[in-house]
């Protein structure tokens, strides 16, 4: 997955920690020695947040991770091809699942809507 694009989302979220510690700064006197451990330590946990964040990006839109349709939110089913808003709420309906098949079985989408999804989902118990 390509990270590149997140960038900026980094940027802004190391941005508004050094912002916050100069505000912080300029509230109360502190010397300059105080402003930059201040400055050092909110950069450091803002760094740490945005690998948090690009950790959790990855591990969400992991494409190569099949889709559980027994925990799976309506936008995710949605975001499979050719599936619907309304297939998507059939499909909330009718959990659980004890396989992908039973999206055909108990006739939710039909076996060529299926077969489209049927190796980017799974049913887990």
């Amino acid at each position: 997955m390509n990270l590149q694009r997140y960038r900026p989302i980094a940027a802004i979220f190391a941005l508004c920690a050094f912002f916050a510690s100069l505000t912080a700064c300029t509230q109360q006197q502190q010397n300059p020695q105080e402003v930059r451990e201040k400055t050092a330590q909110a950069t450091a946990e803002a760094k740490s947040d945005v690998k948090a964040v690009a950790e959790g990006i990855r591990e969400g839109w992991d494409r190569n991770k099949p889709l559980d349709i027994n925990s799976a939110s309506r936008d995710q089913l949605t975001g499979l091809p050719g599936v619907s808003g309304g297939e998507a709420d059939r499909v909330i309906a009718g959990r659980p699942y004890d396989s992908g098949g039973d999206l055909v079985t108990r006739h939710i989408m039909s076996k060529a809507e299926y077969d489209k999804i049927a190796d980017q989902v799974t049913a887990k118990k």
